[in-house]
């Protein structure tokens, strides 16, 4: 009997480590995008997305002189799944160099999802019902939401809220439709 109940503990033990272990690779929160944190560095990416496509903007083409062209863009690193779908945008604090870290990670995939139920998925209501939005901006051809509790940028196409012409003409947060969709949302490590 002894021996069951050492087996029991030392299983009930080891299931304990694996939870703690096993990060939700979709789970979204204030510095964090599924294993990516604050502390990741851009030559981490490729152990965290070995299963996936890493896609970069880096121009090092000079093969005559063999010298590195530099770019005036961030560094922007787009992750895609195995089917070919772009599941996320990051982008490196420091141009060039394998040891910057994150500046900000743009979401793509549904999959991805805030500990409140936000995702792609998500409306305009859903985002308001359970974040305060503390800051709207305008561009030209999208509604910018800023919610500090994420640390996060969430953006509305202007067709979701009828709207089709170019302008940068001001939106109130009273002007958006409950069931105005996600465009696209950034997670920013700053």
């Amino acid at each position: 009997m002894a021996l069951i109940k050492r087996i029991f503990y030392l299983f009930t033990i080891l299931i304990f480590f694996v939870q703690c272990n096993n990060t939700n690779k979709y789970e979204v929160k204030k510095g964090m995008v599924g294993s990516i944190n604050k502390n990741t560095t851009i030559a981490d990416l490729s152990k965290i997305f070995k299963e996936d496509s890493i896609v970069s903007n880096k121009t090092y083409l000079d093969t005559i002189n063999s010298k590195k062209m530099f770019s005036l863009n961030d560094d922007e690193f787009d992750i895609y799944s195995k089917s070919g779908k772009k599941l996320l945008e990051i982008t490196a604090t420091t141009q060039n160099d394998s040891l910057s870290k994150i500046k900000s990670v743009g979401i793509y995939d549904p999959n991805y999802v805030t500990d409140k139920g936000i995702s792609l998925k998500s409306t305009f209501k859903d985002i308001n019902e359970n974040y305060l939005v503390n800051n709207v901006e305008t561009t030209l051809t999208s509604a910018t939401l800023f919610i500090d509790e994420l640390n996060a940028t969430i953006s509305i196409d202007k067709k979701e809220l009828g709207i089709s012409k170019f302008s940068t003409e001001e939106i109130l947060l009273n002007q958006i439709p409950d069931m105005a969709k996600i465009k696209y949302f950034t997670i920013w490590f700053n």
